[in-house]
């Protein structure tokens, strides 16, 4: 068998037919993947990494892996000397295993000087090195099994005549029908099955970086069944019946296995983000849909920005992985604007049903265009739809850290939608009245996206002056309490009835104002008001737990602007002034309550101290480390907006805006008379946790015209602050039992290309990667040939 390896390998390599093969392969893949423009142009595509070598190759090797195995046998027939090969005291299995294994070996020496892609993306990456090898790694895997197979179509088809070109033509064909035919006949017949007898969809799945024992049984049973007809193809008398039984069985054999593994097959993601691998918490919410998810995806169409190219390839292999587990997940991606005749009436009625559109700047051949798309997914499950985004904002965000923040966003958009359509509503939350709390039109927006997952209820405290225990044990009927900004103390009946709750192991989110300030006071003939303290009774509670509220008020340069009105009259025109007392909230930890959210706006927020106790303390959201501290009372006034900000004023260091306690809490009425009896005063909590956010207009949406707006979202900048999202994760966090909240820790990294680096060197890369393949085999062939010149010479 070594002997015909060795033979093919040096008869290739003795003919300018073999340097020519190689060459025409090496040229096209620099010229499509480094100089023409064009979906394939891996300089344009702005990302690290090598997706189009490994969506070009496949077609290129169509064309050449039947070039190198066209002669194998048909050569050797033309010229009568297989008979004499099959004489040779070697079995027809080493035979073809030595031509094929010289064929196969060939081809790998061919993409040898594919590594200097590698190099070349390793070194252009933003930053230096950022090409994630194991994803790489694991697409050179996909692309050697895809050689294998088809290299082994290509030793069969030279067996089938003594003429090189139908041997050629012939193996095209066959390579053609199984990468991408059986897809195309697939789609025809809406059939899966049909699909997976294709080398696409298992190359496309390992050249992601993901090594599926399916997809590697797939290959390595295509390659042994045209092995093993090759061996009964080269027997001079034929194809008996004997052989084709034979044939049929190993068929039958190879598909049944297939089909066999495909309930406990292992798979294993190269990625060094595990970005293909759901997590347990997206795979319990699809494991028992029973009936189609269809979902919609409207990230489609020509002229998009190469990032957002790069985000609608990200959704559908996402999608793609949901669809591997549950069949009943089915999708579709469509270009809204595709109808040009009805653009503007089809983008009105997709904003009406809340899918607004984004305007995007398309960099292209040193120009610059307008895109409009839509980043929207519907997904519609027995009868109900829900909207899925798949945009995460950020302020202040290029357009290449909006879509690595929404590729990150991605699978827990996904999930949630799903959660939303299959899991029934269980969980209950209270929202507390009676200690003159926001109103419910001040907190509509919130409660409405609350209403999506749980169930939700007003709750009033004020039943427990003359019922206390009904009014716990009542209470106690609810998973979550919420608080939002109560501006009228809390009795002592009222702090018993709450502690003992938590007690209980109830959870609790608590916005608290412990200074008595509004925006809207300023509003008046003399653009001031005074900041006063205000006390909740609350102080004992709270410090009890491990935390302490000051009643100061936060001021801090890096904060939201105000709004104002400037001149009289009809030519009054609203400007945005830089405004101290709405700081920003921000972190940079990867809780999965704060992990890659958006900045969160406070207005006259408070700082929080956190105390020395056996609670866990997870600081959620804190300021810039520039602060000052204003103490009340204190006179707030609009006139701040005219003057400069001197930054020796904010001396102060970060300051602690929200806080997450976790653990078993002890009773604030520990070793205390009590405002009244409980038949089972509970002095140690069962495992908790509550959030305390030092800010009641944190959860606070404007209005217009007495119409509750979106939480967050600031009309006069168009930012969209995180508000929303902070508090959603921080409820999902409390009540979720399915982990769903976690996928928000996942962290999935973005690798892009340096843009800057390219303009300067591009030409110097190009010819790394186009001239430099071309002149290394030209050295190995003078020198390959000079030896074996000198060898047959001596």
């Amino acid at each position: 068998m070594f002997a015909i390896l060795k033979k093919e390998i040096n008869s290739f390599f003795a003919s300018p037919i073999g340097y020519l093969v190689i060459a025409i392969f090496l040229l096209l893949n620099g010229l499509f993947l480094w100089l023409f423009k064009g979906e394939f142009n891996i300089l344009d595509y702005g990302f690290a990494d090598l997706s189009p070598f490994f969506l070009l190759s496949p077609w290129i090797l169509i064309f050449l892996i039947p070039a190198v195995t066209m002669r194998s046998f048909s050569d050797e027939k033309k010229q009568g000397t297989l008979e004499l090969l099959l004489t040779k005291p070697i079995s027809h299995m080493q035979l073809v295993l030595g031509k094929y294994f010289g064929a196969l070996i060939l081809i790998i020496m061919t993409l040898a000087p594919t590594l200097f892609y590698v190099y070349t993306v390793n070194q252009l990456g933003n930053p230096v090195a950022n090409l994630d090898t194991g994803s790489t790694l694991g697409s050179y895997f996909g692309l050697l099994f895809l050689v294998a197979a088809y290299t082994a179509i290509g030793v069969f088809t030279s067996t089938l005549s003594d003429n090189q070109i139908v041997a050629f033509i012939s193996s095209v064909f066959l390579c053609f029908l199984f990468y991408i035919g059986f897809e195309g006949i697939a789609d025809f017949a809406s059939s899966n099955l049909i699909d997976q007898l294709g080398m696409s969809v298992h190359y496309k799945s390992i050249s992601r970086g993901v090594i599926d024992t399916n997809d590697v049984l797939y290959f390595l049973s295509v390659s042994i069944f045209f092995i093993f007809i090759t061996v009964k193809g080269i027997k001079t008398e034929g194809f008996q019946k004997k052989t084709w039984i034979q044939i049929l069985t190993i068929f039958i054999g190879l598909f049944i296995l297939n089909i066999a593994t495909n309930s406990f097959h292992k798979r294993f993601d190269l990625t060094k983000d595990a970005r293909y691998t759901l997590s347990e918490a997206s795979l319990e919410i699809i494991k028992d849909v029973e009936t189609p998810i269809i979902i919609d995806v409207f990230l489609d169409g020509e002229n998009f920005p190469s990032e957002f190219r790069r985000l609608q390839s990200e959704t559908k292999q996402l999608l793609e992985e949901f669809e591997n587990e549950n069949s009943n997940i089915i999708f579709n991606f469509f270009n809204p604007l595709e109808d040009e005749a009805n653009r503007d009436i089809i983008i009105q009625q997709l904003t009406q049903r809340g899918l607004t559109p984004m305007q995007m700047s398309v960099q292209e051949n040193g120009s610059s265009t307008q895109a409009i798309i839509f980043p929207w997914a519907l997904a519609s499950y027995n009868n109900q739809t829900v909207t899925i985004p798949l945009i995460k904002t950020k302020i202040g965000a290029n357009q290449q850290e909006l879509v690595s923040n929404s590729v990150q966003h991605l699978e827990y958009a996904f999930a949630d939608g799903f959660s939303k359509l299959t899991q029934p509503k269980r969980r209950k939350i209270a929202i507390l009245k009676g200690n003159q709390q926001l109103e419910d039109k001040y907190i509509a927006d919130f409660v409405k996206k609350l209403g999506e997952y749980y169930l939700i209820a007003p709750f009033t405290l004020d039943s427990v002056a003359n019922q206390p225990q009904k009014t716990l044990t009542d209470l106690e009927v609810f998973d979550l309490i919420i608080s939002a900004k109560p501006t009228e103390a809390f009795t002592e009946k009222e702090k018993l009835v709450l502690d003992q709750y938590t007690m209980n192991g109830g959870k609790s989110l608590w916005l608290i104002d412990a200074v008595a300030m509004e925006k809207d006071s300023l509003y008046n003939a003399t653009g001031s008001n005074y900041a006063m303290h205000r006390d909740l009774n609350l102080t004992d509670f709270f410090f009890k737990y491990g935390v302490r509220i000051k009643p100061v008020m936060v001021a801090s340069p890096y904060s939201a602007p105000i709004t104002l009105a400037m001149g009289e009259g009809s030519n009054a025109q609203f400007q945005n002034f830089k405004w101290p007392y709405s700081p920003f909230g921000n972190s940079n930890s990867n809780h999965p309550i704060v992990n890659n959210l958006n900045l969160v706006k406070f207005d006259f927020a408070n700082p929080i101290d956190t105390l020395k106790n056996k609670i866990k303390k997870t600081i959620l959201l804190e300021t810039a480390p520039v602060t000052r501290l204003e103490s009340t009372p204190s006179k707030i006034s609009l006139d701040v907006v005219t003057k400069e900000q001197n930054p020796t004023d904010f001396k102060g260091k970060k300051q602690t805006l929200a806080v997450l306690l976790e653990g078993e809490f002890t009773s604030v009425f520990n070793n205390r008379i009590k405002p009244f009896k409980l038949p089972q005063d509970l002095q140690k909590s069962k495992p908790t946790k509550m959030v305390i956010i030092a800010d009641g207009d944190v959860i606070k949406n404007d209005l217009i015209k007495n119409v509750p707006q979106e939480l967050g979202f600031d009309r006069w900048t168009g930012e969209n602050y995180g508000n929303k999202e902070f508090l959603l994760n921080t409820v999902n966090y409390l009540l979720d039992d399915t982990g769903l909240i976690n996928i928000r820790s996942k962290e999935i990294a973005v690798a892009f290309l340096n843009q800057q680096k390219i303009a300067k060197e591009k030409t110097t890369w190009q010819l790394i990667n186009i001239a430099l393949p071309l002149v290394l085999l030209a050295l190995f062939g003078f020198t390959f040939n000079y030896f074996r010149k000198k060898k047959y010479t001596a």
